[in-house]
């Protein structure tokens, strides 16, 4: 649903509300997809928001909770009678129900977990007992597992005994007593083999897994290199305790890149979106960076200060700092974002360093040097400076592109080893760098060249 359409929409249900024509808005939203009705809800004033949900078939109002954020999922559980909480929790996915129990205070998740039973709620415990962003933590419980004994017609047989339950059913995980990991078989492979053939005979042994502790982007990674619908999870000792779906690995992805470019841009990363953020959370994200890059700025006034002399011998090198400065720093800007991606998609590693040095290197000299011609010809042409000066500062332009690249290459790689995000490492901070070297190397070049 487009936002003209969606904006018409709520109007029409607003109206309709108002007027208390509940059959007419109810008919409205009933067939639409549960993530559009989310959308439609949270547009909703929040007096008609908990009317309109009520007005949802039942299981469309589950889905549709789930797709909610978190503000409305805690107005409307605010609103829930005992029975409305309790129909919406039995139609929530394991691991929809814990990414909404995490955001919520902690007076509504207790009220949340009266109200499921209590193998669900030790399943909840214990996803939420695994740390942040790891694998474990956005995992589900609910998947079909088959015994590798069975026969294809006791696989169905199970699958349509339990499969209700479960967030999938197509990739079914063949496990031993202890719950070991043993294969995979999908309901394709059921499908296209005769009724007593054994699951062990057509499982996939080769299986791809991650640990429970592993990084929820390591998960997601998996995911999308061997085109999987679901990862399976195993604990230390390769038990299968539950598996990461697709749609919770876009969702990773989303909020990873997300959360990259606020650093790259130096801003403290926020799970709110833009605008459900007010004014005062915004500037405290961004306003500790920008001190410390205004504080960091001041070694490069201190350099231009400490050259007062060079400057006043030749005054005209003072216009030339600008584009110096800024060319240095958008080139070690694209070294790193390259380099960036490079390690977050596990492209680059530690080991690489002398080979992504020596690349950035050769692209830094191929780059500045057909910068510095360009800027010769301007320089001489344009601008109608000496040759002296124009050598002085085509060089410094070589040099400047070259650090940059050095830099903006190694530092990410650098805190990547550390065990720091590189993205903190980025723009910002390599500009600041960048700029301090690129005036030290200009103006030593130009005492050298002019002789001031």
């Amino acid at each position: 649903m487009d936002q003209t359409m969606n904006t018409e929409m709520v109007a029409q249900l607003e109206e309709l509300l108002e007027k208390r024509s509940y059959a007419k808005a109810g008919g409205l939203v009933k067939d639409l997809n549960p993530a559009d009705a989310a959308v439609v809800l949270e547009e909703m004033s929040e007096q008609k928001t908990p009317v309109l949900f009520r007005l949802l078939p039942k299981e469309l109002a589950a889905d549709t909770f789930a797709y909610m954020s978190p503000e409305a999922q805690e107005l409307l559980v605010r609103g829930f009678s005992d029975r409305e909480l309790d129909e919406v929790m039995e139609q929530l996915f394991l691991d929809d129900a814990v990414d909404m129990i995490e955001e919520m205070p902690a007076n509504v998740v207790k009220r949340i977990l009266r109200h499921v039973d209590p193998t669900t709620r030790k399943m909840i415990n214990q996803v939420l007992n695994y740390p942040k962003d790891s694998a474990g933590s956005i995992m589900t419980m609910e998947y079909v597992d088959l015994k590798r004994s069975m026969t294809v017609e006791q696989a169905f047989e199970r699958i349509r005994r339990t499969g209700v339950e479960k967030e999938t059913i197509y990739t079914c995980y063949v496990t031993d007593s202890r719950r070991k990991l043993e294969g995979i078989v999908t309901v394709k492979d059921l499908l296209l083999a005769r009724n007593n053939e054994i699951i062990r005979d057509i499982m996939e042994t080769n299986v791809k897994s991650v640990t429970t502790h592993a990084d929820q982007e390591e998960a997601a990674r998996a995911l999308s290199k061997y085109d999987f619908l679901a990862l399976p999870v195993v604990d230390a000792e390769e038990r299968l305790v539950g598996i990461v779906t697709v749609d919770d690995a876009i969702d990773v992805i989303q909020e990873e890149a997300t959360e990259d470019i606020e650093k790259m841009a130096a801003i403290a990363p926020s799970d709110r979106p833009y605008m459900k953020t007010n004014v005062w959370e915004t500037w405290f994200k961004r306003v500790p960076w920008l001190l410390f890059l205004m504080i960091s700025a001041t070694f490069t006034s201190g350099i231009i200060s400490s050259f007062e002399d060079a400057l006043a011998a030749s005054v005209v090198l003072t216009s030339f700092i600008p584009m110096l400065m800024d060319t240095g720093g958008n080139s070690g800007g694209q070294s790193s974002a390259t380099i960036i991606r490079g390690l977050s998609l596990g492209e680059i590693q530690y080991r690489d360093v002398p080979k992504v040095l020596l690349k950035e290197c050769s692209v830094a000299l191929l780059c500045g040097g057909t910068l510095a011609a360009a800027n010769f010809l301007k320089l001489m042409f344009v601008d109608r400076v000496g040759v002296a000066v124009a050598a002085v500062v085509c060089i410094t332009l070589v040099a400047a592109v070259v650090v940059a690249n050095i830099v903006g290459s190694s530092l990410p790689v650098l805190a990547k080893r550390l065990g720091l995000d590189p993205t903190v490492t980025a723009s910002p901070l390599i500009t600041t760098i960048v700029d301090a070297v690129a005036l030290i190397i200009y103006f030593n070049i130009a005492k050298l060249i002019l002789g001031i």
